[in-house]
Parts: structure tokens; sequence; C-alpha cells
């Protein structure tokens, strides 16, 4: 038996990166899988052959998080489909880094409400079916550049950091009512972003890291099924850094 078995998740941008990598490992423990996506059907189709092949069940929906009534709408299609949501994973972010003397207040916008605001319409909405059910795990994608900062990336920092206490804020309201928050905060996860990068620098931050590597999707993948299983049934309100020791 899987650590989600019959847990219906709801996980945000999941077409590629540690998105992927956690809707990837939710279906190997047993999860249902409701995945966001906002532009290829054609992909999102594939992503949902790729994960149904592994024998689980899982249903791609188009929905843009960042809209209030579109989050709304979206955990709606999700209760109807399956019947509730047990599990929501806000992952899906953006970057619009530059410095902030040159940062318009588009990049700004465009971070805060794709990172941030995208957390809050989709926790709101899934808020009632996890009370009807009197349980639920909400897990937040933050960052260590939410605790640390980093030249160059107000706007994500700052959507980052935001995550980091609207999770404390949200497990306080909601801890009575056996609904958890917790927030992951990942270092230098190496993806397909990363790969285009200049090797010698990839090198250098990997040398600087306790642990003398990059971390994996899977990394990040497998604490996030932790705070989803009931194997973290006592812990709320956390920031679980997955960072190779990068912040101690």
């Amino acid at each position: 038996m899987g650590l989600l078995e019959n847990k219906v998740a709801i996980i945000t941008g999941a077409s590629r990166g540690i998105g992927r990598a956690i809707a990837e490992r939710f279906i190997e423990e047993g999860a249902t899988v409701a995945f966001t996506y906002l532009s290829s059907d054609e992909k999102a189709r594939q992503l949902e052959q790729e994960l149904t092949s592994k024998g689980g069940v899982a249903k791609g929906f188009k929905s843009d998080a960042s809209k209030f009534d579109s989050a709304q709408e979206l955990v709606d299609a999700v209760v109807a489909e399956f019947g509730t949501v047990d599990v929501l994973v806000n992952n899906a972010g953006i970057t619009r880094d530059t410095l902030l003397m040159r940062m318009s207040e588009q990049q700004w916008d465009e971070v805060i409400e794709t990172n941030l605001k995208s957390a809050f319409n989709l926790t709101k909405a899934v808020i009632k079916p996890m009370l009807k059910a009197k349980s639920g795990s909400i897990i937040n994608m933050s960052s260590v550049v939410g605790v640390s900062g980093n030249a160059g990336q107000a706007n994500y920092a700052a959507s980052k950091a935001g995550m980091i206490g609207f999770s404390k804020s949200v497990a306080q309201e909601l801890g009575s009512r056996n609904i958890r928050c917790n927030s992951i905060a990942p270092g230098f996860i190496e993806t397909e972003m990363t790969e285009v990068l200049d090797q010698k620098v990839v090198e250098e931050w990997r040398n600087s890291i306790p642990l003398k590597r990059g971390g994996s999707p899977v990394d990040v993948a497998n604490a996030t099924i932790f705070l989803a299983s009931d194997m973290a049934a006592y812990v709320t309100g956390q920031t679980l850094h997955v960072c190779g020791g990068m912040l101690m």
C-alpha cells in the first residue's frame, strides 16, 4: 500500500521539473492526481498517459491559478470528478529576474500573481472540501531565496518569502480542523532550466553546497510525499529546506 493511497491531490505546474516529479511520485504512492496546465492540450494529454501508464489515475485541468475565479472552478471540477481534495501542492511558479532598478511593474506583478496570489486563490478554494472531510494537507513551494534573498530576484524572493508567512498563518487558522499547511524551500535543483547554464558556474554552485551536488526534482518530490502523507500528521506550519545544507 502506498503512502498516498486513496488520496486525491491537486498539483499546479506539473508539466515539467519539480512539479512533474511530484506528480510521478504521487502516482507511485497511490494518489489520484489532478494537475494543472496553461497552454498545450497535447502535452497535457501526453502527461496524463504517462502517469496512468504507471497504473494510477491522473487528469489534467486547463487552469490559470493566478485568477481567483479560475482557481475556484478548478477545485469544483476536481471535486465533481473525484469527490474531494485531500492534498494541494501549490507548485506553479515563474521568474522574471532583473535588478530592482531595472524591474518593471509588470515583472513584479507577474511573479507575485503567479507565485503567491495563486497559492491564496487555490488554498481558499480547497478549504471547503477539506473542512467537509475534516482533514487535508496543503503544501506551498517556497525557495531558499525566500529565506536568504538574492540579488536580481527581489520579486521572486518576495513571493517565496510570502509563501512561508502565508503557510504559517494558514496552519494556525486551520489546525483545529485537522488541516495542515507547510512549505518546502528547495535549493539548487538541477532541472531543464539549469541545463542551459554555463557548466563552470554550475560546478561552482555544486562545490559551495555541503553535500557537493545539486538536488534533483525527486529530492523535492520525496519531501512533498512526506508532508502530504499521514507520516506528517503532527507536522504543520513548518518550512522544510531541501537544499543539501545551503542554509543551516
